[in-house]
């Protein structure tokens, strides 16, 4: 990758790492506890349960996401950073700015 498309990239992971920040910030808030001396019915608490845990897969991912974005961002400019792992035949760099904490290029993966 050239300096350009390097520094066009940490941009991007940095972005996406704002938002993820922020996306998680608010997920958290959504998996209050469900207290039960809410006045709703019985269906209903079963629905907020249900969410309650689809919320919290969700934030798990992201919070995985983002530790995979801020270790790639520490290797950005390090020798190697966008060799497929398996191959070590050059990753795309439509892939990195697509995906940057991809470490194996799309026939690797």
């Amino acid at each position: 990758m050239t300096q350009e498309e390097l520094k066009k990239l940490e941009k991007e992971v940095r972005e996406m790492i704002s938002r993820l920040t922020a996306e998680i910030a608010d997920l958290e808030e959504s998996t209050a506890p469900i207290s039960p001396e809410n006045s709703i019915g019985r269906i209903s608490r079963m629905d907020a349960i249900n969410n309650k845990s689809v919320i919290e897969a969700s934030m798990r991912h992201s919070k995985r996401k983002l530790s995979k974005l801020r270790v790639s961002l520490t290797k950005i400019h390090k020798p190697g950073f966008g060799t497929c792992v398996n191959c070590k035949n050059l990753i795309n760099p439509k892939r990195l700015m697509l995906m940057p904490q991809s470490d194996k290029c799309v026939k690797c993966a």
